[in-house]
């Protein structure tokens, strides 16, 4: 019987050798992925990959240097750096599962033996264990800790991706505020001529009071809108700041400068479906949660099988030091420790069930996460193309507005135009201005948008490899 032991644990050892629970198949993403975007046909498009640094297509220095400012030092990454290297860690002790433990201990007694005498006992040894990892419990544990590792990189990513884009869009804000600063500014210096027009021209005996207080209306009217737009560049400049690792106080002053709202002077590449699912980290993180998702179902299956450590203890016992380190006192055993709950098998049936609840929870959010990506790419481009167009637009509408306003002043002065009609060309003007500068701060935004749903920004500098 004592033989047949060691044979029938080595039949063990070789016949349930074996990684249970289902093998990690990336899923293959829908066919209309794989196709361009829908609004990608627009002239303003090419379907070239989009750089990595894409607020290089700017063309601006001081955004390339604001950008890269933030990526050093912005709060929201250094957290998600720190929970990149707690991940590191946790996966580096899944890993350490595979290794080999060992314990050295001593101890001295002083007592009395059952034989009735009183006597020291002294006892030093090395006890080596090591888990025989015979159904992949390990295996699949370090899977999901790997893949665990990867999600957290892809949120890392993303946070980079977010910082990148806040900056661009904080730095297009504060500039187009200071483009609509001009604007009101300068409304508020025709509009004072206008004011002081009519005001000679009553004291003259040519105007009314009535026209006096129009003037005066519509000019206060305009410069109520200044302080606003200075609050609001303000507001932008000290996002700016926090953005960058800085306090508000310390926001860049060349920015307060800035006029001309961040735009790109040639197509803007954009790619088609395929690259960007390989190029979005949130659809990359949601792929690594699904196959952590996967891996724990063999974690949870490997609990129905017995657990087998190999253990060897070596070390000497005697009952005075000098005999610690003789032959007499040296002991040793080697053999294998095996723990299996049976016949309880209804708590591991469980957690297996819930496990593979898990991964197709996983497996929902993933195909949600791609989904979602693909709508607001096609959102961002309609939006821009549709931002686009109304720029146009207004700046034909501006163009008219300007000629009629200053053909209704000319007319006015020679007598042949009542002053209502340069009070409602010039309120049409100033009208048209703001709107123009309003439409292009958010085309600046659609563009930023799209550069985010686009996903890049994450490839430099190169993700941190797996420790």
């Amino acid at each position: 019987m004592a033989r047949s032991l060691p044979a029938a644990l080595g039949l063990l050892v070789l016949t349930a050798c074996t990684t249970v629970g289902p093998d990690y198949k990336s899923p293959e993403p829908a066919a209309p992925a794989q196709t361009g975007f829908i609004g990608a046909f627009s002239p303003t498009f090419i379907a070239q990959e989009p750089p990595g640094r894409w607020w290089s297509l700017f063309q601006d220095p001081l955004l390339d240097s604001l950008i890269e400012q933030a990526l050093q030092a912005n709060t929201d990454l250094r957290v998600a750096a720190a929970n990149l290297a707690q991940a590191r860690a946790v996966l580096r002790e899944v890993r350490a599962g595979r290794l080999p433990s060992t314990n050295l201990g001593g101890s001295a007694t002083y007592g009395r033996s059952p034989g009735g005498d009183d006597g020291a006992l002294f006892d030093a040894g090395l006890d080596v264990g090591y888990q025989l990892d015979l159904f992949g419990r390990i295996r699949r544990a370090t899977e999901a800790g790997r893949a665990d590792f990867g999600a957290v990189q892809a949120a890392y990513d993303v946070t980079r991706i977010s910082v990148a884009a806040e900056t661009a869009r904080a730095y297009a804000d504060a500039c187009s505020f200071g483009r609509q600063l001009n604007v009101a500014r300068e409304s508020v210096r025709i509009q004072e001529e206008t004011f002081d027009l009519t005001r000679r021209q009553f004291e003259g005996g040519r105007g009314t009071e009535l026209e006096t207080g129009q003037a005066t209306a519509l000019l206060e009217q305009t410069r109520a809108v200044v302080p606003t737009l200075e609050a609001q560049r303000r507001a932008a400049l000290y996002r700016l700041a926090v953005l960058t690792g800085r306090p508000p106080a310390e926001f860049p002053a060349a920015v307060q400068a800035c006029t001309t709202p961040p735009d790109v002077a040639r197509p803007i590449p954009v790619g088609d479906g395929a690259t960007l699912l390989a190029r979005r980290p949130d659809v990359r993180g949601a792929e690594r949660e699904l196959a952590a998702a996967t891996a724990r179902i063999g974690v949870a299956t490997a609990e129905l099988y017995p657990d087998i450590r190999l253990g060897l203890s070596a070390g000497s016992t005697a009952s005075s030091l000098d005999g610690l380190f003789s032959d007499s006192g040296f002991r040793y055993s080697l053999g294998p420790l095996i723990s299996w709950t049976f016949p309880n098998t209804a708590v591991a049936r469980s957690r297996i069930a819930q496990a593979e609840a898990g991964q197709q929870a996983a497996l929902a959010r993933f195909d949600g996460t791609w989904l979602r990506a693909l709508e607001e790419t096609e959102t961002a481009l309609a939006r821009y193309v549709g931002e686009l167009e109304r720029v146009a637009a207004l700046r034909r509408a501006r163009a008219g507005g300007a000629e009629a306003a200053r053909v209704a002043r000319l007319r006015h002065r020679a007598g042949r135009e009542s002053f209502q009609i340069v009070l409602d060309a010039e309120r049409s003007l100033a009208q048209v201005d703001q709107a123009l500068a309003q439409a292009e701060a958010q085309l600046s935004n659609a563009l930023v948008s799209v550069f985010l749903a686009l996903g890049g920004g994450w490839q430099e500098p190169a993700a941190a490899a797996a420790g």
